[in-house]
């Protein structure tokens, strides 16, 4: 089992070249802004509010469901992946 998820990691990262997982990873730390590794909807919120918005839990929680689990650098990737 866990070299699925291996696999499916390693998947992730090969949709996108080198520069582009760099960027991904520096909007990841700009999110991620207690740095413990994964974004919570707190994270979520103070990066809203430094950009003058004030999103309703609700809509936080739905951006956080899609994930199906805690959203760390690599779930970050597959969603963008997805969407790519």
């Amino acid at each position: 089992m866990k070299k699925k998820a291996q696999r499916a990691t390693s998947n992730v990262f090969s949709m996108f070249d080198q520069k582009q997982v760099q960027e991904f990873k520096e909007a990841f730390n700009l999110m991620d802004q207690d740095r413990d590794g994964t974004v919570s909807m707190d994270d979520l919120k103070e990066v809203y509010a430094s950009l003058g918005k004030a999103p309703k839990d609700a809509e936080l929680k739905a951006m956080l469901d899609e994930a199906q689990g805690p959203v760390n650098f690599t779930t970050i990737l597959s969603l963008f992946g997805d969407r790519l």
